[in-house]
């Protein structure tokens, strides 16, 4: 086979993708083959002189017919999963084709326009501070460890040592208080930072996964070191959210820095019938949270916000003289994206989510966040007059349901992803084994939902 021009096989992979994306309405939602398969029809000889492009994308694009979990679909709702919509997805091409290290401004000036002008769209958009620095990062996980990293970086600074200089060795004890309820990602971005589970104090949760208040309270009054509380905005099951405001109060009387992981909750801010759930979180020091999920951007994209610029910076920023390149060309004046998160080279992905946000609006933002809440509460009202039990107050895009005990419910569960019309995890929520079903996708109408539950109510009904 001869190769084609860059064109050619540009215009042939985007046809490609574009037949795939046209698919997904359609197709089973779960993957059409095994993981054995997969691997085997991968698994070709590496040959000397390599293959022609066009080749090699036919191949991989009729795998990813087969092999991918339609999660990018209208009927996935297994985990807080978005889809793409049209202008962040073909944006993502560009980023791409411009193919360009989004690390400081003089490697990029549009890049580091692009992210200045964003981050200010997003405290809009999502009612925060625009004194609030912003970082794009991978996800909620390196959102949360950068955040703590800026929290570690200030409460140590008020104890009188310097992390960055000095390390943890010899430094201050800082307390950490978590919910019972908190998110893994939590836990894993503390021990990067040298924070280990067993110095973590995991304060009681109410029935709806919301952090006790009281117990914080009585806890904060008995430290008198350094401390960070972390808290929760949508928890991973029932989408409940910590008393925010109550929280912000009693951690700011005590001097302690305020994290709060809104991985999807954050985004009930732009939509005026959701953002009581979250009030209060504009007193928080740092926020982590994901583009991904329901800005509904191409993977990867977090966000952290902080309301301390100096202990961002001082934190992620390659200023220290030990550390400092001489041949960096950084900038005085204009956004080096470098200083505000983990990575030096990074792709340019705050491209994104500008182009989401300005092809949504606000008014798009808000009804996405709408539509997808009242479609949970459609799954939850039609699965309760079935006669199974919804386990959570559906107060925003999570419904926990289960079918029984533990053993029929997983069955279910099983059966319904087997079947292909939707997809939906199971999970174990306040020691029952239950269903999770996140509704987060731009392209989920109210016929997709009738049709998943059509679907789970006949499985459940056949199975024993």
């Amino acid at each position: 086979m001869s190769e084609v021009s860059e064109r050619q096989l540009l215009e042939a992979t985007a046809r490609l993708a574009a037949s795939y994306r046209e698919s997904l309405p359609e197709r089973a939602v779960r993957a059409l083959r095994t993981p054995q398969e997969l691997q085997s029809a991968l698994r070709v000889p590496l040959t000397e002189s390599g293959e022609p492009a066009k080749q090699v994308i036919e191949a991989l694009a009729e795998l990813g017919a087969v092999g991918t979990t339609a999660s990018a679909g209208p009927r996935y709702f297994g985990f807080v999963v978005g889809g793409s919509t049209p202008a962040a997805l073909a944006a993502d091409w560009l980023v791409s084709a411009w193919d360009q290290n989004g690390g400081l401004h003089a490697l990029s000036p549009l890049i580091a326009a692009v992210e200045e002008v964003t981050a200010a769209w997003l405290l809009e958009v999502l009612r925060l501070p625009a004194s609030m620095s912003v970082g794009f990062v991978t996800g909620c996980q390196m959102a949360s460890f950068t955040a703590l990293a800026a929290a570690r970086h200030r409460v140590l600074r008020r104890a009188g040592w310097d992390v960055e200089a000095e390390g943890l060795g010899g430094a201050p004890p800082i307390e950490i208080l978590i919910s019972a309820e908190a998110h893994y990602t939590i836990h894993v971005a503390l021990r990067f930072l040298g924070l280990g589970d067993n110095g973590l104090r995991r304060l009681p949760a109410d029935a709806h996964g919301r952090m006790d208040t009281e117990a914080l309270g009585a806890r904060l009054e008995e430290l008198t070191g350094p401390c960070i509380v972390c808290a929760q905005a949508g928890n991973v099951n029932g989408g409940a959210f910590d008393p925010l405001e109550e929280i912000a109060s009693l951690t700011h009387a005590r001097g302690a820095w305020l994290h709060v992981d809104g991985a999807f909750g954050l985004w009930a801010a732009a939509a005026p019938g959701r953002a009581h759930l979250v009030r209060g979180i504009e007193q928080a020091d740092s926020i982590a949270a994901d583009a991904h999920k329901w800005l509904n951007v191409p993977y990867d994209c977090g966000l952290v916000f902080c309301a301390d610029e100096a202990a961002h910076r001082g934190a992620m920023g390659l200023s220290a003289p030990t550390v400092a390149a001489p041949y960096l060309a950084t900038s005085v004046r204009e956004r080096d994206p470098h200083e505000f998160v983990p990575e030096a080279s990074r792709r340019g992905r705050a491209v994104t989510v500008y182009a989401a946000l300005r092809a949504l609006g606000r008014g798009g933002v808000a009804e996405l966040i709408e539509r997808n809440c009242r479609q949970a509460q459609r799954f939850a009202a039609a699965l309760a007059a079935a006669g199974h039990e919804v386990l959570n107050d559906v107060v925003l895009n999570q419904v926990v349901v289960a079918f029984g005990d533990a053993d029929r419910t997983r069955r279910v569960v099983a059966a319904v992803q087997a079947d292909g019309t939707c997809w939906c995890g199971g999970t174990v929520w306040q020691g029952r084994t239950a269903m999770r079903i996140s509704v987060s996708n731009w392209s989920t109408s109210d016929a997709d939902v009738e049709r998943s539950l059509e679907a789970i109510v006949r499985i459940a009904r056949a199975t024993p």
